[in-house]
């Protein structure tokens, strides 16, 4: 099996709710998301997905991706997609960083080491742990009263751990936190995520004004070193996101005591093959992660759950289904909720095939007879 094709698509993901809003009056609308066909010799077709939430969450964009994407796929064609590890070196010898770019590509070739195997994701990942995977939900920020208010509502669909949208004025943060704790109950979780909207001294009124209330606090602060220091200002259970970005960063971070808990997003960090390398580490070390991506629709909830299915339970306190928070349906045969939890498919690989009416026609392929044609 080698890769004779890559083609790369671009789709507009609305979402459903109309608006997200997050930290320092950051919001999306419309998602962009680039997806990925690694098309192999043998007709083999392997699928992946791309979608940063935004040009200014992480670094990346979606246009910089699929350019990425074109500077990467010929020193693909040709390979073995099933040899992973051989796949990332020449991926990283074609260009240095750009994970978002890479993600896509590695999902797929994933996809088809399983389909090639007769075996799902997730055996190849590590096995299946348990019968599902459980389900947080982000609320979009708002006023305390409306987001305390979708509690309700998000409980109705079966989720018990909600992720708060933080990272603005402190003390409305505050109100904020202390409206939807008031909502909870004692078998349900919440974390107050700022995504690093935080300056230091907001960070640290925040959690001292909470400081008596069931709750996690992710990611206070943009940097590594400022989140430290509030870390060790608070009690509180304290989750690291934006920084861990790979493997050196996950080790500093676990010598300084810096976190309880780990947000492990596949693209992020470039894909599944050093998501799963992180993955197993922080099982080794200890940590609960949740496991998700930036965003994405039906292709990331796939990758998503068959990822987090490959984890121990009591290491993972949630994952994401980011195909109900978007109206388009990119891909047939992807998880779906059901009470709050979603199942990595059977099938082999990613269990997920291209929905070709709603990606449209290939925004560029990339084969031995033409580049970016």
């Amino acid at each position: 099996m080698r890769i004779a094709e890559i083609r790369v698509y671009q789709v507009d993901l609305p979402l459903a709710e109309g608006r997200y809003a997050f930290a320092d009056g950051k919001f999306v609308e419309t998602l962009d998301a680039t997806l990925a066909e690694v098309v192999a010799d043998d007709g083999r077709i392997g699928l992946g997905e791309s979608c940063p939430l935004g040009p200014a969450y992480l670094p990346a964009f979606p246009a910089g991706a699929r350019a990425a994407i074109g500077e990467i796929a010929p020193a693909l064609l040709g390979m073995d997609p099933a040899e992973i590890g051989v796949i990332n070196r020449a991926m990283d010898r074609a260009l240095l960083g750009h994970p978002f770019a890479k993600s896509p590509l590695d999902i797929a070739c994933w996809d088809l080491a399983g389909q090639a195997a007769g075996m799902p994701l997730c055996a190849l990942l590590g096995g299946r742990f348990g019968e599902s995977v459980g389900l947080y939900r982000a609320i979009s920020q708002e006023s305390p009263e409306a987001m305390a208010e979708k509690i309700r509502g998000y409980r109705a669909e079966g989720y018990g751990k909600f992720q708060l949208q933080v990272g603005g004025d402190p003390m409305e943060d505050v109100s904020r936190i202390r409206a939807i704790a008031a909502e909870l109950g004692a078998d349900e979780t919440l974390v107050a995520d700022a995504n690093g909207g935080w300056r230091p001294p907001d960070a640290a009124r925040a959690v001292n004004a909470v400081a008596g209330l069931d709750v996690w606090i992710e990611q206070p602060c943009a940097s590594y070193a400022e989140s430290l220091a509030v870390r060790r200002r608070t009690a509180l259970p304290f989750v690291l996101d934006e920084s861990i970005d790979g493997v050196s960063a996950l080790l500093r971070a676990h010598a300084d005591g810096a976190m309880d808990a780990v947000n492990l997003k596949i693209s992020k960090v470039g894909g599944l093959t050093r998501a799963r390398q992180m993955r197993d580490l922080c099982v080794s070390l200890g940590y609960p992660m949740q496991i998700e991506d930036a965003w994405g629709s039906d292709v990331a909830t796939a990758a998503i759950a068959h990822l987090a299915h490959s984890t121990p339970e009591r290491m993972r306190y949630a994952s994401t289904d980011f195909n109900s928070y978007v109206t388009v349906e990119t891909a047939v045969g992807a998880p779906r909720r059901e009470n709050g939890t979603m199942r990595a498919s059977a099938a082999p690989g990613l269990g997920a095939t291209l929905n070709r009416d709603a990606a449209g026609k290939p925004v560029a392929v990339h084969s031995a007879g033409g580049r970016g044609r």
